[in-house]
């Protein structure tokens, strides 16, 4: 699947593959990411996405799993106080929209956060824009999230990459990346 003219770009090793969106810079270049996870982040702004592969959790109903998700980012954001994270919407993705026809269920939630980067005691406002796919035959959720900075703290090592905003990321380019998600070797979920 293409999209305005980007190809799909290989993950995992090839096992899936999706549209990512314009100045990426794959962030395993830079760092060492986990074995689960592909993290790229946006060249000129504070953007991210990362596509991870986390276990399927059984217990948690389809229409509840992606809020599960997103509270289990806030407590590793040390955001999970009172008005530190909201969700403000929870909606089913269309399988026949959808690349992944293996998933049983697809959910995109929308929220926000109040995080602090590498443990500083600054918080900024960051939209969370999340995309899960349910694979209980393969023991697996893909966990999709797409940071979108909304209120940067002067404090906040994040400060300098506000004033170069250029093109940044929009939900469009993310709904391309849900939508584009394809696997291509079910051998990745072992």
């Amino acid at each position: 699947m293409q999209s305005a003219g980007r190809s799909a770009h290989p993950l995992f090793g090839g096992g899936l593959s999706a549209v990512i969106p314009h100045s990426s810079t794959d962030v395993s270049e830079l760092r060492e990411i986990p074995d689960n996870q592909e993290v790229f982040a946006h060249a000129h702004t504070d953007q991210s996405l990362i596509i991870e592969l986390v276990e399927y959790q059984g217990q948690v109903a389809d229409q509840d799993a992606v809020r599960y998700h997103f509270e289990d980012i806030a407590g590793s954001n040390k955001a999970l106080e009172p008005g530190a994270f909201e969700v403000t919407s929870v909606v089913p993705l269309p399988k026949s929209e959808l690349s992944l026809s293996e998933c049983s269920s697809a959910w995109m939630l929308t929220g926000t956060q109040r995080v602090s980067k590498f443990n500083e005691g600054a918080r900024n406002t960051v939209t969370l824009h999340l995309g899960l796919f349910r694979l209980p035959h393969f023991s697996t959720d893909v966990l999709i999230t797409f940071n979108d900075p909304q209120s940067i703290n002067p404090e906040s090592s994040s400060a300098a990459s506000v004033e170069t905003h250029r093109e940044p990321w929009t939900v469009q380019d993310f709904q391309c990346l849900l939508q584009s998600l394809t696997l291509h070797n079910p051998g990745l979920f072992g």
